[in-house]
């Protein structure tokens, strides 16, 4: 359908909905207005008139034919409203924010009220009365009251008075902006009350109005309007009559009829009504009244007070009405603890001062000062902050305001809460210094009023930018003086006023007679722990206050009495000083009672408290503490003082009672609570003074039982002799201290002695000395009573003495025989013991043969066998028992001696005798004696020397033609040179000159004569008769030519002329430089520049020629000087190889001269130098090899893992001159066959139970390429399982693996787990530990009754859940305890059993066995335990029960033993068998280092013997510690912490790291570097780092890392031109360290704190040397003084103290060199070596014979009794030793 009209207008419809559009035409565009009811066939829109045209839609998205407008009405959501206080108030810095909700409702009353002639009345009243309906809120005031279309205006939002219809007129100045003017924004009421509550009624009457308007706006009803599709923003004010309530229907607001009829008392009024309150703010408004009225009080509290204090008209009334309680009221006047009364009430003066901001924008402000009052800054606590109410707090504020800000801001009156300024640059404590002190700044408050010129936020809670346009440099600051304006300069006022106010109105403590400062340990925080000053007196509102003076505290619980200690006050602080706060340290009185220190502010000291009063109140505590101790003896056996009693005497029993000085008995210490005061005991304890030191042989405690005193029993032990000392002491029960404040608890002492008894059994002394033959021998018998205790013989005494031995001629050496001592009339009466028998001493001398006359030859030995007998004539022994032979009869016969101290026998065979020139027999005597023992006779043998039959002479001849010659020894013999000598012949005599028929005389060889020259292998034709050789030598450049005959000698018939006729030729022969001259002096041809052409090297032939002789001479050419480095052999480039791994083939280069040839030089080296850092080498190595070595060298090399292109250079040096080489290409791949790391998988999930198999462990080694390496050995691997927490990737010492493969498989062989293993399933039940077997009877006695009285059994493996145990007796059911048929226990895996008894009088079978089963009740799905059981045995009387409990205690021993023998046994064995092999390792280490004694020193031959061995080790070992036992200068630093000692990085502090031999360089270098002796070394920056954490900064470090020392300089006055000569013996300091570990770290570490630093002589050598030396170090003197680097010397800071004074902080002195010669002589030595092996083969060989006796001995044993049992005990623990 279409309905065109002039227009163009044109009608939509879609789905039901018309829209109206309108078309413009010419635009052909429609534009749809707004949406209307649906059409009706009857009806059209009235906008449509005739000449429009209606179009048809036929749906939603149909395509229009021309483009719209759509007119919409866009309203904010009625959420804007409601939630707009939700948003602004909940962002409120974190504080309730209901109070300042509030206040906007009283801002808007505040406004209303502003204009009422006579008095402002503003309530707001709480009604959370539930019976009179909903909780509520009313703010009602007296104001002007608002017309409907004030009301109107008030309800839309955002609607200020700025732009609403009627004229704002703004208020005129007055003081401090107090206009009442605040209700501003047309926000802040809309906010409150949707914040507070969930609907408002506001019912209001303004006086030129007969009617009240009433507006009500809740969120149920916007909800309701937005569901109906109502317009939500629209709605209807109340007009009706005051007083008419007729409109309130619901129960809900039942209070409002009450509120409805005071209306008509009113002429003009305005009341919120808010309900729907939120439950917080009831509950805040309820529990916190007095909190949120006082911030209402200090909101309003310029409007409140006035101007100034307690003056004003507006007056809040706070009302809060609860159901069955009395109204509370409160007017907001009454508030007095609001902080702006606080400041202005705590206040002694103010300042006044205005600031005025561009245009008329002006702020008042105020500073008020809040003094100090001797004890406390009377500056006023906020009470919003939470603070510490702890009286003990030992920490002192000096801050009054703290770090709160300094000023509160006002606008127009009222308090902007969230804006606070901090303080102006004027009034800040300035950064130069300042004669008033910091605590003066901080207190002051102070407020600032703002006008309306500065803007603030909507719900008036910040400021916008009030602190930036203050702090605009364009502000400009007056002070204000009773009103009136003052230009003057603001700081300089400011800082005046301060001053004043400090010197008027502050009053201090003045702390006097400064001690010292201290560290406060009880201090928790610790950065206040130091410094306090210690003071002894104060000065406090006119009082003086001392140390030992008495005071009492008040304010403190408990209250106490006490003594000045001293007084501290924190900070740094010298002499008498003001200061506020501070604390006292006081001693409780009375000591005796208290002994304790406290610790209190000076201002809980009770000033008004008198010293009579405190005295007597010490008195009366004195009075009952404990004075003495009362001894009894119940039973009369009293011991006096000094008794003496024999040994096992009865001592006791006795009672004491501990008295005061009133006589009155006590068990406590006094105290202020008797129930927690310290009991008393007493201490008995009996110290014998034995000759060793006091012993304590009984000691016990007694406390007093309530009902009897304290009592000790009868002691019967006391059996030692000496003097005894009985000491009873009082103390106390907690920590059994004897003393008490000071003063000791009373005690009472008893002196009395033991003596021996009568004698009852004899003992044999052991006689170490062995028995001799013909030596008298004495034993001695000691008499000891019951204890064992030396004492006096019997009256009568008859020993008899027997003896196994029956002959001295016919024993044993060494061997022990039986002595039994036999006296009569004692309880023990026989004793035996063993006795050694040895030879005596000697007596005589017996020598073989027995003959008068040995013939021997001259220089043969005669053979003699010598003995030494003793008296009975047995071969005697004795030390240094040493049998000389001296043979007399010729001159310089030899002596002999033989050591016969071992065996008592000799044999001498090693002299011979020499006689010189023995033609005939001679007798000689043989002489033998012991000159150690010159009563043995000494004896003689004669001996006949006959010449031997050796050659002793020879004889030579020569027959001539002319006859025989005898050629005489040394004769010269002329003979022509090349004849030969012939028909020599010789003969041999013997000593006798007989002729010695050896065979027969012989013709000697003929020999040619010949001088003495040498000879060349080649020969010359000569035209000469005999033949010509030539000799000659070669000494480069110049050849000697000699020419010579056929026997070498030189001829001298040539000439000059002979040199021409000489030819030299050769191949490559340089001629240019060859020259030849004749040398007459010598005869000789001179051939020089003797030179070959470049070319390779090698043997060449020299020829030359003279006349028809010719010679050749070979020459080795050799290579020229290097020029070059050149490779052999080079190989492809790149060069590929595997990451780590060495070169397939080797690098092969050659030192080469300029033509190529090999030129080797021994002072030549080679080196490899990779092109980057980036490619680390493993070893570069280089092979020097010497001077005619011509190889190459072979560079292998292990690159580090790093992949990539590089090049490697080969260089090379000869004399410091480089020789250039090639570069060769190398490309590292990745390894795949190198393991990098480990992966292993496994199921993490998996439950391991203790004893079960582990589950299956994946392990796949990782190659460098990143793949998987296969081909690997699984013997390779191992895997260690150990207990414990997980340590990182490395196991913990001592776990072992048995992979049989030595060393790690790759650089990180470890990878660690935790595996998580459970409990098994129980397995049986048991005894912690196996008890006695029990034995009982049914009699009256509990004690005969009980099986046990503790007993404890555990599951051997414990599982998860819980198991029930019962037990039950197997023999009769009145055997059970209670008479029950069992017992049931729940426990998880451990029950403890207590007191178990059987009945009285129960019946049994006298001497049966029964047992007690302890069988564990599982559920059913649970394996079953095995159970415990207890065997035991019951009797019928007690007397059975005795005797069968001390058999079973007996039985149970013998188990033990029994298990212990096994136990032994076990260990035995395996002991044997490790010492047999240790045995045969030490037999052979000591064979072996014999043997090197033996052919590497042959005087260690001496000292074979154990004796002379341990003595010289000894004499060695002891000079070496009396050197260590010398004093030596130590340093007392202490060492590192054990945290960081263990670490491989730290090196130690720099005071422990060197050593100084000089005592006077010690003082000097030591006093130098004290402020770096503690600084802790490490070698890099992370230790360092760490260390510094661990002491939170406190400790100096040093790392190495971050230190570059490479300074080898001389001397100043040895380097460079301007040396000269120094005095004074000038040294570095450095160098006179010495460095015991890390020698190249430590010189760095010295080298970087002294640098050049020089030790000289004195001053005036030091300033001799830097007259000659500008540039100069610092110069140390050796006597102490110190030379800067700038020349300064002189005072006391240049000026080492004493090195006593240094207080330990001085490097240590080293052993001195004797101590090192004693230790190598006694470590290194072969002596030392030798000695061990042989000690070690003893002592094994000693100890494996012990072992073996004492196991043969035990097992021989075992049949044996108990006294088997002492002595096997007694040998094991020997053993064990």
């Amino acid at each position: 359908m279409e309905l065109s009209g002039d227009r163009g207008r044109s009608w939509f419809q879609k789905d039901g909905v018309e829209t109206l559009l309108e078309c413009y035409e010419g635009q052909r565009e429609f534009v749809r207005s707004h949406s209307v009811e649906k059409f009706k066939p009857y009806s059209l829109p009235a906008e449509l008139k005739d000449g429009n045209t209606l179009h048809l839609l036929q749906s939603v998205d149909q395509v229009l034919p021309t483009a719209t407008k759509e007119r919409i009405l866009f309203l904010p959501h009625y959420d804007t409203l409601i939630k707009s206080g939700m948003y602004e108030y909940y962002a409120s810095e974190g504080q309730k924010s209901l109070p300042y909700a509030l206040a906007e409702l009283i801002d808007n009353s505040l406004s209303a009220t502003a204009s009422n002639p006579d008095v402002r009345t503003i309530e707001i009243r709480l009604l959370f009365d539930e019976s009179q309906g909903k909780p509520a809120v009313v703010v009602l005031d007296n104001g002007c009251g608002m017309t409907s279309k004030q009301l109107n205006n008030w309800a839309v939002y955002r609607l200020s008075k700025f732009t609403r219809e009627n004229n704002y007129v703004r208020p005129c100045p007055v003081p401090r902006s107090l206009n009442s003017d605040i209700s501003y924004f047309g926000v802040g009421g809309k906010q409150a009350v949707f914040f507070i509550g969930q609907s408002v009624r506001m019912i209001t009457k303004p006086a030129s109005s007969p009617d009240v308007h009433e507006l009500v706006l809740s969120k149920e009803e916007f909800e309701r309007k937005e569901k109906n599709k109502e317009d939500i923003y629209c709605g209807f004010i109340r007009n009706r009559q005051p007083g008419d309530s007729s409109h309130i229907s619901m129960e809900e607001e039942r209070f409002l009829h009450g509120f409805i009829r005071e209306e008509l008392l009113k002429e003009h009024f305005t009341a919120v009504v808010v309900t729907g309150v939120q439950q917080e703010h009831i509950a805040f408004l309820r529990s916190d009244f007095y909190t949120w009225t006082r911030e209402l009080a200090h909101v309003y509290h310029y409007y409140i007070h006035g101007q100034l204090i307690n003056v004003g008209s507006f007056a809040p009334q706070v009302c809060l009405m609860e159901r069955s309680k009395l109204p509370r009221m409160l007017n907001l006047r009454e508030v007095t603890d609001d902080m702006q009364t606080l400041y202005i009430n705590s206040a002694v003066d103010t300042f006044e001062f205005r600031a005025h901001v561009g245009g008329d924008g002006v702020v008042e402000g105020t500073i008020r000062y809040h003094p100090f009052l001797y004890d406390r800054e009377t500056y006023p606590e906020d009470p919003y902050v939470i603070t510490n109410d702890d009286d003990e707090c030992v920490v002192v504020s000096h801050e009054g305001r703290g770090k709160r800000p300094v000023f509160e801001c006002y606008w127009n009156g009222r308090l902007i809460p969230y804006t606070t300024i901090s303080e102006f640059e004027w009034c800040a404590w300035p950064k130069k210094s300042c004669p008033l002190p910091v605590e003066c700044f901080s207190r002051i408050s102070g407020v600032l009023f703002a006008n309306d010129h500065f803007q603030v936020s909507t719900n008036k809670l910040t400021f916008m930018d009030l602190e930036l346009q203050l702090k605009d440099k364009e502000t400009i600051f007056t002070r204000v003086v009773n009103g009136q304006e003052q230009r003057v300069k603001i700081q300089k006022e400011f800082f005046q006023w301060l001053k004043d106010c400090h010197e008027k109105w502050d009053k201090q403590v003045k702390f006097m007679y400064f001690q010292g400062t201290t560290v406060r340990t009880d201090v928790v925080t610790k950065k206040m722990q130091s410094p306090w000053a210690q003071f002894t007196t104060i000065e406090w509102d006119g009082k003086m206050y001392s140390a030992g003076q008495y005071v009492k505290s008040i304010k403190t619980h408990p209250i106490f009495y006490g003594s000045i200690v001293q007084f501290l006050l924190y900070g740094d602080h010298e002499g008498d000083v003001y200061a506020t706060g501070g604390q006292v340290q006081i001693a409780m009185e009375p000591r005796a009672i208290f002994d304790e220190v406290r610790i209190i502010p000076i201002s809980k000291i009770d000033r008004g408290v008198s010293l009579a009063s405190i005295k007597s109140y010490m008195d009366c505590e004195l009075a009952k503490l404990p004075h003495k101790l009362n001894v009894t003896w119940p039973e009369g056996n009293e011991w006096n003082p000094d008794a003496v009693r024999p040994a096992g005497t009865p001592f006791g029993p006795i009672q004491v009672e501990i008295l005061n000085k009133k006589g009155e008995p006590m068990m406590r210490m006094p105290g202020p609570n008797s129930s927690a005061s310290k009991k008393l005991l007493v201490e008995l304890k009996v110290v014998w003074h034995s000759p060793k030191g006091d012993v304590e042989t009984n000691c016990h405690t007694c406390q007093h039982g309530g009902k009897w005193p304290y009592w000790f029993k009868t002691m019967e032990n006391l059996s030692n002799l000496g003097k005894y000392t009985l000491r009873l002491q009082a103390v106390l029960n907690e920590n059994g201290a004897t003393e008490f404040a000071g003063r000791r608890l009373p005690s009472q002492t008893l002196h009395f002695s033991i003596c021996e008894g009568a004698a009852e059994k004899f003992v044999v002394d052991a006689v170490d000395a062995p028995v001799h033959v013909g030596v008298p021998f004495s034993i001695t018998l000691q008499f000891r009573d019951r204890y064992d205790h030396i004492t006096q013989p019997p009256s009568v005494l008859q020993p008899r003495l027997e003896c196994s031995l029956y002959s001295w001629f016919k024993f044993l050496s060494g061997q022990a025989y039986s002595v039994k001592v036999v006296i009569p009339g004692l309880k023990q009466e026989t004793q035996m013991l063993k006795k050694s028998v040895f030879p005596g001493p000697p007596h005589s001398l017996v020598v073989k043969p027995d003959v008068e006359e040995t013939v021997v030859e001259n220089g043969t030995s005669a053979k003699f066998d010598v003995k030494v007998h003793d008296e009975a004539g047995n071969v005697a022994i004795q030390p240094k028992l040493i049998v000389r032979c001296q043979f007399q009869g010729a001159p310089d016969l030899p002596m002999d001696a033989v050591d016969c101290s071992n065996t008592g026998t000799g044999l001498f065979t090693d002299k011979p005798l020499w006689l010189k020139n023995l033609r005939a027999d001679q007798v000689v005597t043989a002489k033998f004696d012991i000159p150690s023992c010159t009563a043995v006779a000494p004896v003689e043998r004669k001996i006949r020397v006959t010449p031997s039959g050796r050659v002793a002479r020879l004889e030579v001849f020569s027959q001539q033609e002319d006859g025989i010659i005898a050629l005489k020894d040394g004769e010269k013999i002329g003979w022509t040179a090349g004849d030969i000598l012939q028909n020599l012949y010789y003969r041999v005599f013997d000593e006798a000159d007989r002729p010695v028929s050896l065979f027969n005389p012989q013709h000697l060889k003929t020999t040619n004569v010949c001088s003495a020259v040498s000879f060349l292998p080649f020969t010359c034709m000569s035209p000469f008769s005999c033949e010509t050789f030539f000799f000659f030598l070669f000494f480069p450049p110049l050849v000697v030519l000699d020419i010579v005959d056929q026997y070498g000698n030189k001829t001298q018939t040539l000439t000059s002329a002979c040199v021409n006729s000489l030819g030299v030729s050769a191949d490559g022969l340089d001629k240019s430089a060859l020259k030849i001259s004749w040398e007459e002096c010598t005869q000789s041809i001179i051939i020089r520049g003797v030179r070959f052409l470049p070319g390779e090297p090698g043997p060449r032939e020299l020829c030359l020629a003279w006349r028809e002789f010719v010679e050749c001479l070979r020459i080795n050419v050799s290579p020229g000087p290097p020029k070059k480095v050149q490779l052999v052999d080079a190989p492809e480039e790149p060069l590929q190889v595997f990451n780590g791994r060495d070169l397939e083939k080797p690098l092969v280069v050659q030192l080469c001269d300029e033509w190529g040839n090999p030129s080797p030089d021994p002072k030549a080296t080679i080196s490899l130098k990779p092109s980057t850092p980036d490619l680390k080498v493993a070893s570069v190595v280089y092979k020097r090899r010497p001077a005619n070595w011509t190889h190459p060298a072979e560079f292998n090399h292990v690159f580090s893992p790093c992949s990539g292109d590089y090049g490697l250079e080969f260089k090379g040096t000869l004399n410091r001159q480089p020789i250039p080489g090639p570069v060769v290409k190398v490309k590292v791949l990745p390894d795949p066959n190198k393991p990098i790391k480990l992966a292993v998988s496994y199921d993490s999930e998996a439950v391991h139970p203790a004893g079960g198999v582990l589950t299956v462990f994946s392990v796949t080694v990782v190659s460098e390429e990143g793949s998987n390496i296969r081909n690997l050995n699984p013997a390779s691997m191992s895997m260690m399982l150990w207990k414990g927490e997980g340590s990182g990737n490395k196991p913990p010492g001592g776990v072992s693996t048995s992979c049989r493969r030595v060393g790690p498989l790759f650089s990180t062989p470890f990878i660690g787990f935790v595996i998580n293993v459970v409990p098994n399933v129980p397995e049986k039940l048991m005894p912690d530990s196996q008890p006695p077997t029990p034995v009982v009877s049914n009699i009256l006695s509990v004690e005969s009754r009980t099986l046990f009285k503790s007993l404890t059994l555990v599951i051997m493996v414990s599982s998860h859940g819980g198991l029930n145990y019962a037990f039950s007796l197997n023999e009769d059911d009145y055997l059970h305890p209670s008479g029950q048929v069992g017992l049931e226990y729940m426990l998880w895996s451990v029950l403890p059993f207590q007191n178990l008894t059987i009945m009285e009088n129960c019946p049994g079978t006298d001497g049966m066995e029964y047992s007690l089963h302890f069988q564990p009740v599982v559920p059913e799905d649970n394996n079953p335990l095995k159970p415990f059981e207890l065997p035991f045995m019951f009797y019928n009387d007690s007397k059975n029960q005795e005797q069968m409990a001390v058999l079973t205690k007996k039985k149970d021993r013998l188990s033990q033993s029994i298990m212990a023998y096994k136990s032994v046994f076990d260990t035995n064995k395996q002991l044997i068998s490790e010492l047999k092999d240790q045995l045969q390792n030490a037999s052979s280490k000591e064979l072996n280092l014999l043997q090197r004694l033996v052919f590497k020193v042959n005087m260690y031959l001496l000292l074979l013997q154990v004796d002379a061995i341990d003595a010289l080790i000894v004499q060695k070992k002891t000079e070496q510690e009396n050197i260590l036992k010398q004093p030596r200068r130590t340093c007392s630093i202490p060492v590192l912490s054990h945290v960081f000692r263990t670490n491989p990085d730290v090196l130690g502090k720099v005071a422990h790291l060197a050593l100084v031999e000089d005592n006077d360089a010690a003082q000097v270098i030591s006093w130098h570097l004290s402020g770096d002796m503690d600084c802790v070394v490490t070698r890099n920056t992370a230790a360092a780092r760490q260390i510094y954490d661990y002491t939170q900064g406190r400790q100096q470090v040093m790392p190495l890392d971050s230190v570059l020392w490479r300074n080898n300089r001389p001397l100043p006055h040895i380097k460079g031109p301007s040396s000269f000569p120094a005095i004074g013996n000038p040294v570095f300091a450095r160098d006179l360290l010495i460095f015991p570990h890390h020698v190249e770290s430590c010189h760095t570490v010295f080298g970087n704190l002294l640098g050049d630093t020089i030790l000289i002589d004195n001053l005036d050598a030091a300033n001799h040397y830097r007259k000659n030396k500008v540039q100069c170090p610092t110069l140390l003197t050796r006597q102490g003084e110190r030379v800067r680097s700038n020349g300064k010397f002189g005072g006391l800071q240049n000026k080492a103290p004493p090195i006593e004074k240094l207080r330990g902080q001085v490097f240590g002195a080293p052993l001195p060199k004797q101590y090192h010669t004693l230790r190598s002589q006694i470590g290194k030595s072969a002596l030392d070596s030798g000695f061990s092996g042989f000690i070690a083969s003893s002592a094994l060989r000693s100890t494996l014979a012990l072992e073996l006796k004492n196991a043969v001995g035990t097992r021989s044993l075992l049949a044996s009794n108990q006294v088997i049992t002492v002595i096997f005990t007694t040998k094991s623990q020997s053993m064990t030793a």
